[in-house]
């Protein structure tokens, strides 16, 4: 996770729609679904530390994004993709593609909306920019997190980490 959140600093805004190419959320949805739930809790505390390190924000004596939220924002969105960690032991792995894509959405959402919530006045801005920011993370996500799995399922094959356990059991009739 360290290394995504690194190269994905490195990696500028996509040209036409401003929006982020967020890596790190993908491996932490990727570690959601291949770890047990301790496991996961483990990584969405580390990503949410490591996250909120580099994005806290305190204008004019305001804290606008506050250390610690995205801990919890993190586990929240780990527990849903958990939710469909079934699916993913048996060999399914296409709903999680699109669920990254909608959960890296959402946490920029809910990045945007504590900022909104923090600023005087709270003024709801949902221009066509904002909703490209927001959407264009997540379809990004959806286009990247297939190569990251299946990547990050080598590696776990590689070290001898059995992510799909379900897939190897022989069925008896």
């Amino acid at each position: 996770m360290f290394l995504a959140l690194v190269l994905q600093h490195f990696i500028p805004p996509l040209p036409v729609v401003g929006s982020r190419v967020l890596l790190m959320p993908i491996v932490m949805f990727y570690g959601a679904l291949a770890l047990p739930t301790p496991g996961m809790l483990v990584l969405a505390f580390c990503g949410g530390i490591m996250w909120d390190a580099l994005h806290v924000q305190i204008i004019k004596g305001n804290v606008e994004i506050a250390l610690g939220w995205s801990i919890v924002l993190y586990a929240t969105l780990g527990a849903l993709m958990g939710g469909f960690r079934p699916l993913f032991q048996r060999g399914r792995w296409e709903i999680h593609c699109l669920l990254s894509g909608v959960c890296t959405s959402m946490i920029v959402l809910s990045e945007y909306l504590m900022i909104t919530f923090r600023r005087e006045p709270v003024v709801f801005l949902f221009n066509k920019e904002i909703w490209w920011r927001i959407g264009g993370a997540g379809l990004v996500a959806v286009l990247l997190s297939p190569f990251f799995f299946f990547t990050l399922n080598y590696l776990a094959f590689l070290v001898g980490y059995d992510t799909q356990p379900a897939r190897n059991i022989k069925r008896s009739r």
